[in-house]
């Protein structure tokens, strides 16, 4: 399950000012909105290849109900589904039920792209986990609905562990740190390429982790208007406790990001990352660039933050919105309301996937290797509901900033002062 972010184009506010307010699977581009007996949803692929028997059996339930209406489901890919969407928005053939993550939905909520839905009409809505919701309202309404989340983890070589001495995964961040220690002691000795924590420069969603713990914000609400918050004394302290960690336990290039954290694992010179609960299948997998003969050899923990609390994640997910100009308003939230209703949420459960809702984490396993990725979800967050932090994304300005600091090119203070700067030109944009 990869990190959603958003790719809104720039012309979205103009495409959204003319509203009235894919592909593969089960069908082609645009939607079908307006077809008699005949609803369109739009998902991302992740529901094809990890859960379609879910899929099948909404259908069917859905089925029961209208047996005179046909569900198309069309598939479609993350990184260009937003482009496909604002291009139908502009015109009448819209899907009726859209997949959004949960970091993509403020700014076509502000430019009226989604109908509003009354939550009440959701099972556990008042238990769905505020990253996923808080992406969903405005102005004290709803337009979308949680669908399902995923929230990383520390995920560490079973085998290494058992050469340097160490007996269990770490529970606390003292603990953390002299397992860190014992690593680097062991296998980092005779190898200048091993990384007992591998945590690349870029990699900002991390970095972020380390922000929220010490108390500090990406970005904060100033009356009307969003400004930039990362040279704020909280969040210097998180990043200056990041930038410790990579100069003490990191060996590897500081100018990357984690886009290919599983290939690099499966090198075999990475004692502990930080990462989705997936990416530890992946690096035993051929097909992620990882080392099959790695596969049994990982296992994860929930990763302990320097407060004494668990390290808040980033919580990636999606969401479920009725564009407004859909004219099955009605069966698109039924449909919406099967998909995420408590039995659908037990069948992602079961496809090692965490619910929408705090009340079903308890159903995780708490030995499998979604559990410390249960534990960890109740303190996650998601990026600022700011309607320009999609230009912020696409301005790259966080893992710039981090790379300058990670590599010596600039201190906390100098860069997060300039990335401030940077995100104040941006962040207001609609």
């Amino acid at each position: 399950m990869a990190l959603r972010m958003s790719r809104r184009p720039a012309v979205l506010a103009l495409l959204l000012s003319v509203t009235a307010a894919g592909c593969g699977g089960g069908g082609t581009q645009g939607g079908g909105s307006g077809d008699d007996g005949k609803l369109t949803v739009w998902l991302a692929v992740d529901a094809r290849e990890s859960w379609p028997e879910l899929v099948d059996s909404v259908n069917d339930r859905f089925a029961e109900k209208h047996p005179g209406v046909e569900v198309d489901i069309q598939y479609q890919q993350w990184t260009t589904k937003n482009q496909k969407l604002d291009a139908v928005l502009a015109g009448r053939g819209v899907p009726d039920v859209v997949e959004m993550g949960n970091s993509e939905t403020t700014n076509y909520i502000i430019n009226g792209a989604f109908a509003p839905l009354d939550p009440a009409g959701f099972e556990q809505s008042d238990r769905w986990l505020p990253a996923l919701s808080d992406a969903c309202e405005s102005e004290g309404r709803t337009y979308c609905v949680p669908y399902y989340a995923g929230a990383r983890v520390g995920v560490y070589r079973t085998d290494y562990f058992t050469e340097a001495g160490i007996d269990e995964a770490p529970g606390s961040y003292p603990e953390l740190i002299s397992a860190l220690d014992r690593l680097k002691d062991s296998l980092g000795a005779d190898n200048p390429n091993f990384s007992a924590l591998y945590l690349p420069g870029r990699y900002w969603s991390a970095a972020m982790g380390f922000v929220k713990d010490a108390g500090g914000e990406m970005a904060v609400k100033d009356g009307d208007r969003w400004k930039g918050a990362l040279s704020e004394p909280a969040s210097v302290a998180g990043l200056t406790t990041w930038k410790g960690l990579i100069d003490t336990y990191y060996r590897g290039d500081r100018a990357k990001d984690n886009g290919d954290q599983p290939a690099v694992v499966g090198q075999g010179r990475v004692g502990v990352f930080y990462g989705n609960t997936w990416e530890a299948e992946a690096a035993a997998d051929s097909r992620s660039g990882g080392d099959p003969k790695l596969k049994g050899k990982f296992a994860t923990f929930a990763f302990p933050g320097p407060s004494g609390k668990l390290l808040p994640p980033f919580l990636g997910g999606s969401t479920l919105a009725v564009p407004a100009k859909s004219t099955q308003r009605e069966l698109a939230s039924e449909w919406i309301r099967l998909f995420t209703d408590r039995q659908s949420q037990q069948q992602l459960i079961e496809a090692n996937t965490l619910p929408n809702n705090t009340d079903q984490l308890a159903d995780v396993a708490a030995g499998g290797i979604n559990g410390p990725a249960a534990q960890a979800a109740t303190r996650g967050w998601v990026t600022p509901l700011a309607p320009g932090w999609t230009s912020v994304e696409k301005s790259n300005i966080l893992p710039e900033m981090l790379e300058r600091i990670a590599t010596g090119k600039a201190s906390v203070q100098e860069a997060t002062r300039e990335a401030d700067e940077r995100i104040d030109e941006v962040i207001n944009e609609r």
